[in-house]
């Protein structure tokens, strides 16, 4: 498949579609350095400004690492190619529009096979009340019992539901999937749950006696988060910017 010309993709959209292109497009950068990829698979997604029915999200066959703000597709709800020349993954398009449509206020959603997220999804348990990460995530996080995505289906109204007003959700034997209302809003929460699952991978695979901090902590701690999560994103744009200068300095081509 021929390379898109990013001038001739910049001309066809709004200047606003193109900085939610070169974000989202970042963010897969960002699932590359942070070692988050599933070879093709997975996939994020970004409502397209002006546009609540259509979003963008990855060209299925291409790896994270080719992804650009002018080759990124753009497909509407009922599936039908607005733009781009590629295929999209049928899986992804299900899940990314049962959130979209389900959360008005959303406009970002991210979907990861990371090991330690697939790991924790499988137990029981859930996320444990282990870390500082963990706990400030608490009341932001959901979860769903594991189905088959397809477009239309009962599974994606099952989604929409479970998702509710959370921000985060552990799929059963599956993954994690953030939304948010910004490309660093979503990217945060992936970053803050994914680091999460990782250390209680290794803590319950110590067989270590494990130290869990008190209920009335944790609350507080929850209480905090879910508050910052409402009233304040200073430190989501913080650490998003952060991540951007490193994107740059490596690799500014996402932007193409």
């Amino acid at each position: 498949m021929s390379k898109p010309d990013p001038q001739l993709v910049a001309g066809r959209c709004s200047e606003d579609e193109w900085q939610v292109r070169v974000q989202l497009a970042a963010c897969y950068r960002a699932f590359v350095h942070y070692g988050w990829t599933d070879s093709i698979f997975t996939h994020l997604s970004a409502r397209v400004p002006g546009h609540e029915r259509q979003y963008l999200i990855n060209p299925y066959g291409l790896l994270f690492h080719e992804i650009c703000a002018s080759n990124l597709i753009k497909v509407d709800f009922d599936g039908k190619v607005i733009d781009g020349d590629y295929p999209y993954n049928e899986a992804g398009h299900a899940i990314h529009t049962a959130m979209l449509k389900a959360r008005p206020e959303v406009n970002v959603a991210l979907h990861s096979h990371t090991r330690a997220g697939m790991a924790v999804s499988c137990m029981e348990c859930g996320l444990l009340p282990l870390t500082q990460q963990a706990n400030e995530i608490r009341d932001m996080l959901c979860y769903h019992e594991y189905g088959i995505a397809h477009p239309g289906s009962d599974e994606c109204d099952r989604l929409g539901a479970d998702m509710a007003d959370k921000w985060i959700m552990v799929m059963h034997n599956h993954g994690l999937l953030t939304v948010g209302r910004s490309v660093a809003e979503a990217f945060y929460y992936l970053y803050t749950v994914e680091n999460a699952c990782k250390v209680q991978v290794d803590v319950l695979a110590s067989g270590r006696d494990i130290v869990t901090p008190a209920p009335a902590i944790v609350d507080e701690l929850a209480a905090d988060g879910m508050a910052r999560a409402t009233e304040s994103r200073q430190h989501v744009d913080l650490a998003w910017n952060a991540v951007l200068r490193l994107l740059e300095r490596q690799d500014p081509s996402f932007r193409n």
